[in-house]
């Protein structure tokens, strides 16, 4: 019981020591670090259209593989980051990126939901003014005669 204890904890600290498994393969790797550096963060804001919740640097997806070689091939040639980004969207959507870009469309997208709570919660203090009972009116001193009457008869 103690050895297979060991070997759990052990395996658990191999588990937890070991370093993120990166999808780029060493052939994707470009020579220059500042390149291959400018390469990885732009690989993290890209989604793969595949895997959907996953960088295409860390997904294994073919697809991921061709973007990443992409945005290398692009940064080779010059392109600055924004440029680089600019003709995946151009090619694949706005979907690729992981952090959207603030747009009128995506304000509205963000927006609707705060809208229809809003004006949920408008109907409901509407509802609930409706429901509140009419306050009484005071008697009139005909009333209070009547009441009065009525009372002393009942004593």
């Amino acid at each position: 019981m103690r050895r297979l204890r060991l070997l759990g904890l052990a395996l658990l600290l191999c588990l937890a020591a070991a370093p993120q498994a990166l999808a780029v393969t060493p052939q994707e790797v470009l020579a220059d670090p500042a390149l291959e550096a400018r390469a990885r963060a732009i690989s993290a804001e890209l989604r793969c259209m595949v895997c959907q919740n996953q960088s295409i640097d860390d997904s294994d997806a073919d697809l991921a593989h061709d973007l990443r070689v992409l945005v290398r091939e692009r940064l080779v040639a010059g392109d600055s980051d924004r440029a680089v980004v600019d003709y995946v969207v151009s090619r694949y959507g706005e979907f690729v990126l992981l952090k959207p870009r603030m747009s009128l469309r995506n304000a509205l997208l963000w927006a609707t939901p705060v809208v229809i709570l809003l004006l949920g919660a408008g109907a409901a203090a509407a509802a609930l003014r409706r429901r509140r009972p009419a306050p009484s009116a005071a008697l009139s001193p005909g009333e209070e005669a009547a009441l009065s009457a009525l009372l002393k008869d009942r004593d």
